[in-house]
């Protein structure tokens, strides 16, 4: 079964072994964006002494 969507990253069709990725490239450059603090998750910063964290 063919996978619908496409590489988030390329935009090419996705294989099963990387999954939602085309390749192991693309895998590992989304793995990188992460590790490099590319992407970011919102919410209150954590050492940020005013946060409710209730």
């Amino acid at each position: 079964m063919a996978n619908p969507r496409p590489c988030p990253l390329c935009r090419k069709p996705a294989r099963a072994e990387f999954t939602p990725f085309c390749s192991k490239a693309c895998k590992d450059r989304d793995l990188l964006q992460w590790l490099g603090e590319g992407y970011a998750v919102p919410g209150p910063a954590v050492d940020d002494p005013d946060a409710d964290y209730d």
